[in-house]
């Protein structure tokens, strides 16, 4: 059975173009629609605990999915199969990056890429905006966040932001209610997942020498609001900005989106770029996944009666409308400010968006054009 659902879900992160909404979009397909292995109520449950918890969203579901059909071991082989194809290639690409030669068609196509990056983001922050910050509190919460991002930039920050926002989504008026309770999806409890949560928060502040886990690990802890966060809370941290520079920084975040599957293997590209090391890929795509697999299965035999509770959703709806602000924050600096040099830079930006929004080209097919065409502009 752990075999059957790696293969079905491997064959699923081959063609899961598109980002976690299109991802939500093939698993209800395959396991609603096709197979009838979870009815409409169980979907929506598990959805629904996804979308609260830190983590990649798409992933979890999988994972989730896979829990339901063979426990622990069924999560694990979903989730390796579904991240497999694009984590292979996100290692890859960091890792020929490393050793690639230096020469104007490499550094034209990382232009061409980083430009990319700004339209991404600024639809990413449009879409998001529309959808997690439907009221004027909200607007003015992530204003606000990316305001004190810009003026005080760093982790702490960013967190300090997350932490106040769901202070204040707990005091405010109940803006998002919880659906109604629907049937545990399990039972069981898992104690040992939140323990060892905990043991490796306090392993990653407490022991030397573990950087990149470090790094990775409390990234993948703080996620809210959909795979382009990552983007935001990855940049300010200390290992990437001195590691490497901005524009392998960006050209990953374009690359990932090409791929299909998850957004997080950009850890694999980033984790491998940074020393040249296949090792530290495989760390840091196992730090950003390893948290959010924890929480589900500490969190999932508990969901049904969390999510009945007002003040936590609330608190969770005005967090994500504060994840929006740090993407915002993120679009300026450093995505904008590395990549947009002058009116003609800005007019491919222009262009690319234009293309992603009114064309029919999938994602991929825009990232070749823009690799291709600052190769050949550089």
């Amino acid at each position: 059975m752990p075999l059957a659902i790696f293969l079905d879900f491997l064959k699923l992160g081959c063609v899961s173009f598109g980002g976690p909404i299109a991802h939500l979009g093939y698993f209800h397909r395959r396991y609603v629609i096709e197979r009838a292995t979870l009815d409409e109520r169980d979907y929506a449950e598990l959805l629904a605990l996804c979308q609260f918890l830190p983590g990649p969203a798409s992933s979890q579901m999988s994972m989730a999915i896979g829990y339901r059909q063979h426990g622990v071991t069924g999560s694990l082989a979903a989730f390796a199969g579904f991240t497999l194809p694009s984590a292979l290639l996100m290692l890859g690409a960091g890792l020929w990056l490393t050793g690639a030669p230096d020469n104007a068609w490499v550094a034209g196509a990382l232009s061409g890429l980083k430009l990319l990056a700004v339209a991404v983001v600024a639809d990413a922050v449009l879409t998001l905006q529309a959808r997690c910050c439907p009221d004027t509190p909200r607007r003015v919460l992530a204003l606000l966040t990316s305001i004190a991002v810009w003026l005080m930039p760093g982790t702490a920050t960013q967190v300090a932001a997350l932490l106040g926002a769901a202070l204040l989504g707990s005091l405010m008026g109940d803006a998002e209610r919880a659906a109604g309770a629907t049937r545990p999806a399990v039972t069981r409890p898992h104690r040992w997942a939140w323990i060892a949560f905990a043991l490796l928060w306090l392993a990653v502040w407490l022991v030397p020498g573990l950087a990149v886990f470090d790094t990775f690990y409390r990234v993948g802890s703080l996620v809210f609001g959909g795979g382009h966060v990552v983007l935001p809370l990855l940049g300010a941290e200390p290992l990437i900005r001195t590691g490497m520079d901005e524009a392998t920084f960006i050209a990953g975040y374009s690359l990932a989106q090409a791929v299909p599957g998850p957004m997080f293997t950009l850890a694999g590209y980033l984790g491998s770029a940074l020393n040249g090391s296949l090792l530290d890929g495989l760390v840091a795509l196992t730090a950003i996944f390893l948290p959010g697999w924890l929480l589900l299965l500490a969190v999932l035999p508990l969901w049904s009666r969390l999510r009945g509770r007002p003040r936590l959703a609330n608190a969770m709806a005005w967090v994500t409308a504060a994840t929006v602000g740090l993407l915002l924050a993120a679009l300026y600096d450093p995505v904008f400010r590395s990549s947009v040099a002058d009116p003609a830079d800005m007019a491919a930006v222009a262009a690319l968006w234009s293309l992603l929004k009114y064309t029919p080209l999938p994602v991929w097919a825009v990232v070749l054009v823009a690799g291709l065409g600052g190769a050949l502009w550089g």
